[in-house]
Protein backbone atom coordinates (compact mmCIF):
# COMPACT_ATOMS: atom_id res chain seq x y z
CA UNK A 1 0.00 0.00 0.00
CA UNK A 2 1.25 3.13 -1.24
CA UNK A 3 -0.03 7.23 -0.80
CA UNK A 4 -0.19 10.04 -3.22
CA UNK A 5 -1.20 13.06 -2.64
CA UNK A 6 -2.97 14.74 -5.65
CA UNK A 7 -0.82 13.54 -8.43
CA UNK A 8 -0.21 9.58 -8.55
CA UNK A 9 2.29 9.52 -11.47
CA UNK A 10 5.60 9.42 -9.97
CA UNK A 11 4.44 6.34 -7.30
CA UNK A 12 2.85 4.92 -10.68
CA UNK A 13 5.93 4.98 -12.54
CA UNK A 14 7.96 3.64 -9.53
CA UNK A 15 6.26 0.93 -9.22
CA UNK A 16 5.73 -0.60 -12.89
CA UNK A 17 9.71 0.04 -12.90
CA UNK A 18 11.29 -1.05 -16.04
CA UNK A 19 8.02 -3.28 -17.92
CA UNK A 20 8.36 -2.38 -21.32
CA UNK A 21 4.60 -2.07 -21.26
CA UNK A 22 1.62 -1.55 -19.64
CA UNK A 23 -2.02 -1.55 -20.01
CA UNK A 24 -4.88 0.41 -18.92
CA UNK A 25 -8.75 1.41 -19.13
CA UNK A 26 -10.05 3.73 -21.57
CA UNK A 27 -11.09 6.06 -19.03
CA UNK A 28 -8.20 6.01 -16.49
CA UNK A 29 -6.86 9.47 -16.46
CA UNK A 30 -3.49 9.85 -18.26
CA UNK A 31 -1.97 11.97 -16.46
CA UNK A 32 -1.28 9.10 -14.12
CA UNK A 33 0.67 7.31 -16.78
CA UNK A 34 2.20 10.38 -17.71
CA UNK A 35 5.81 9.18 -15.82
CA UNK A 36 5.98 5.62 -17.62
CA UNK A 37 8.20 5.86 -20.36
CA UNK A 38 7.32 2.46 -21.71
CA UNK A 39 4.51 1.41 -24.14
CA UNK A 40 1.06 2.52 -22.37
CA UNK A 41 -2.03 0.33 -24.54
CA UNK A 42 -5.36 0.98 -23.88
CA UNK A 43 -8.14 -1.02 -23.97
CA UNK A 44 -11.47 -0.13 -25.23
CA UNK A 45 -14.72 -1.38 -25.96
CA UNK A 46 -14.04 -2.79 -29.79
CA UNK A 47 -10.32 -2.42 -29.36
CA UNK A 48 -9.82 -5.11 -26.99
CA UNK A 49 -6.80 -6.74 -26.26
CA UNK A 50 -6.45 -10.65 -26.87
CA UNK A 51 -5.49 -12.61 -23.41
CA UNK A 52 -2.11 -13.62 -25.35
CA UNK A 53 -1.56 -9.06 -25.59
CA UNK A 54 -2.97 -8.97 -22.44
CA UNK A 55 -0.75 -11.83 -20.84
CA UNK A 56 2.54 -9.85 -22.38
CA UNK A 57 1.98 -6.41 -20.63
CA UNK A 58 4.10 -5.73 -17.77
CA UNK A 59 1.70 -4.66 -15.34
CA UNK A 60 -2.17 -3.20 -15.70
CA UNK A 61 -3.00 0.62 -13.83
CA UNK A 62 -6.52 0.69 -13.34
CA UNK A 63 -8.68 3.03 -10.80
CA UNK A 64 -11.20 1.52 -8.65
CA UNK A 65 -14.96 2.03 -7.76
CA UNK A 66 -15.51 1.45 -3.85
CA UNK A 67 -12.94 0.22 -0.99
CA UNK A 68 -14.36 -1.57 1.99
CA UNK A 69 -12.23 -0.77 5.37
CA UNK A 70 -13.70 -3.42 7.52
CA UNK A 71 -12.46 -6.60 4.69
CA UNK A 72 -9.66 -4.55 2.87
CA UNK A 73 -11.41 -5.88 -0.37
CA UNK A 74 -11.19 -3.22 -3.26
CA UNK A 75 -14.37 -3.19 -5.91
CA UNK A 76 -13.86 -2.39 -9.60
CA UNK A 77 -16.85 -2.12 -11.70
CA UNK A 78 -15.88 -2.56 -15.03
CA UNK A 79 -16.58 1.43 -15.47
CA UNK A 80 -14.15 3.00 -18.30
CA UNK A 81 -11.51 4.19 -15.40
CA UNK A 82 -11.51 0.63 -14.09
CA UNK A 83 -11.79 -1.47 -17.29
CA UNK A 84 -13.24 -4.85 -17.93
CA UNK A 85 -12.05 -8.11 -15.72
CA UNK A 86 -9.85 -9.57 -17.89
CA UNK A 87 -7.33 -6.96 -17.69
CA UNK A 88 -7.10 -6.96 -14.24
CA UNK A 89 -6.91 -11.05 -14.11
CA UNK A 90 -4.09 -11.46 -16.70
CA UNK A 91 -0.80 -9.13 -16.20
CA UNK A 92 0.99 -10.49 -13.78
CA UNK A 93 0.90 -7.00 -11.87
CA UNK A 94 -1.74 -4.50 -10.54
CA UNK A 95 -1.53 -1.08 -9.62
CA UNK A 96 -4.82 0.12 -8.11
CA UNK A 97 -5.64 3.98 -7.74
CA UNK A 98 -8.08 3.91 -4.96
CA UNK A 99 -8.95 7.92 -3.88
CA UNK A 100 -9.59 8.82 -0.17
CA UNK A 101 -13.35 9.77 -0.96
CA UNK A 102 -14.48 5.90 -2.29
CA UNK A 103 -13.18 4.43 1.09
CA UNK A 104 -15.93 3.31 3.47
CA UNK A 105 -15.89 1.59 6.74
CA UNK A 106 -18.40 -1.22 6.17
CA UNK A 107 -20.03 -3.82 3.56
CA UNK A 108 -23.00 -2.50 3.44
CA UNK A 109 -22.00 0.87 2.77
CA UNK A 110 -19.56 -0.46 -0.19
CA UNK A 111 -22.86 -2.13 -1.70
CA UNK A 112 -24.70 0.35 -1.77
CA UNK A 113 -22.75 2.68 -3.79
CA UNK A 114 -22.45 -0.14 -6.55
CA UNK A 115 -24.04 -0.84 -9.47
CA UNK A 116 -25.99 -4.18 -8.87
CA UNK A 117 -25.97 -5.06 -12.72
CA UNK A 118 -22.69 -3.62 -13.40
CA UNK A 119 -20.11 -6.80 -13.58
CA UNK A 120 -18.09 -6.42 -10.40
CA UNK A 121 -14.50 -7.71 -9.27
CA UNK A 122 -13.90 -7.71 -5.42
CA UNK A 123 -10.45 -8.12 -4.52
CA UNK A 124 -9.88 -8.96 -1.16
CA UNK A 125 -6.38 -10.41 -1.23
CA UNK A 126 -4.43 -13.33 -3.32
CA UNK A 127 -6.30 -16.25 -4.72
CA UNK A 128 -4.80 -19.17 -4.25
CA UNK A 129 -4.99 -22.91 -4.16
CA UNK A 130 -3.28 -26.34 -3.11
CA UNK A 131 -4.68 -27.95 -5.77
CA UNK A 132 -1.69 -28.35 -7.45
CA UNK A 133 0.23 -31.22 -6.08
CA UNK A 134 -1.28 -30.24 -2.97
CA UNK A 135 1.86 -27.50 -2.35
CA UNK A 136 -0.39 -23.99 -1.76
CA UNK A 137 0.44 -21.81 -4.75
CA UNK A 138 -0.88 -17.80 -4.81
CA UNK A 139 -1.82 -15.89 -7.32
CA UNK A 140 -3.31 -18.25 -9.42
CA UNK A 141 -6.64 -16.51 -10.67
CA UNK A 142 -5.52 -12.93 -10.97
CA UNK A 143 -2.43 -10.87 -10.93
CA UNK A 144 1.09 -12.26 -8.31
CA UNK A 145 1.45 -8.61 -7.34
CA UNK A 146 -1.26 -5.71 -6.27
CA UNK A 147 -0.04 -2.51 -5.39
CA UNK A 148 -2.62 -0.05 -3.62
CA UNK A 149 -2.17 3.21 -4.71
CA UNK A 150 -4.42 5.55 -1.84
CA UNK A 151 -4.75 8.97 -3.52
CA UNK A 152 -5.66 11.91 -1.33
CA UNK A 153 -7.60 14.67 -3.25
Amino acid sequence: MHRADGDPSATIAELIGDHSSIVVPRGLDESWVEGFSGEVRVDAPGEELTVDELDGQGAVVTASAVAIAQTGTIVLDSSPACGRRAITLVPDHHVCIVRVDDIVDIVPEGIARLDAHAPLTFISGPSATSDIELSRVEGVHGPRTLDVIILNG
